[in-house]
């Protein structure tokens, strides 16, 4: 076996082409694009108020931050919000099950992936969306989320973590409540958002305020609660 072998995509962009090839192919990708927003957007301007959860599609049903997931997902249902999760399996399916169950509204924004990723059966009909470009899916996330709640993942979930946190930093959208859930399994990234970043003065002492840490699904419910309870702002669908 080669183990040299130079990955297709890399290979692909210092392969030489044509003009008409080059515009051509990009040009199609724009319209691709165009086509996964509009249909985003006439989806999802639906759906009312809704929260994310973020986390790990490799997390299984036994999994204690999947089972909190799901009582997390009830428990803001009942609050009058939609639960918006990627869609797939782990803490994905753990958000969209509790919401289900409680007769929620259950939305999945797939991504189309060579491995672990496939649409969980428990999303509410006519709103599981598929998408071949992870920046599009990260539009609807934030675009159409009142609130955030991060359970343990890995880079897929760092990266929306990221997004989320940036996007509100830079006020592009609204100060939604941000929950990362487990101060154990966080510790770490605060600890370099603290003497790292922040010593270094690459973030403000006032963005360390941007989330909340918790452990258990009551206080993650509760500061989202607390947030619109503090807004006198009412749920409505």
């Amino acid at each position: 076996m080669n183990n040299n072998r130079i990955d297709e995509k890399i290979n692909d962009v210092f392969r030489p082409k044509t003009w008409d090839e080059s515009i051509t192919r990009d040009s199609w990708m724009v319209f691709k694009v165009m086509a996964e927003l509009v249909n985003g957007y006439e989806t999802m301007v639906k759906v009312g108020p809704c929260v994310s959860i973020f986390g790990s599609a490799r997390l299984k049903p036994e999994d204690e931050y999947y089972q909190m997931a799901t009582d997390i997902a009830k428990r803001i249902t009942d609050l009058g919000f939609g639960i918006i999760t990627g869609g797939g399996p782990g803490i994905m399916e753990a958000g969209n099950k509790g919401a289900f169950e409680n007769n929620g509204k259950s939305i999945g924004l797939n991504i189309e992936l060579p491995f672990e990723q496939h649409f969980n059966p428990f999303i509410t009909k006519n709103l599981g969306l598929s998408f071949d470009y992870f920046f599009v899916r990260k539009v609807m996330f934030v675009k159409y989320s009142q609130g955030f709640i991060v359970m343990p993942g890995g880079f897929g979930t760092l990266d929306e973590l990221m997004e989320a946190l940036t996007l509100i930093q830079t006020k592009k959208i609204g100060h939604f409540p941000i929950v990362l859930v487990g101060s154990e399994f966080w510790s770490g990234l605060l600890d370099w958002f603290k003497n790292t970043l922040l010593k270094k003065g690459l973030i403000a002492e006032e963005n360390l305020s941007l989330f909340r840490v918790v452990d258990t699904a009551e206080d993650a419910v509760a500061h989202i609660k607390a947030f619109y309870d503090k807004y006198s702002i009412s749920v409505n669908f």
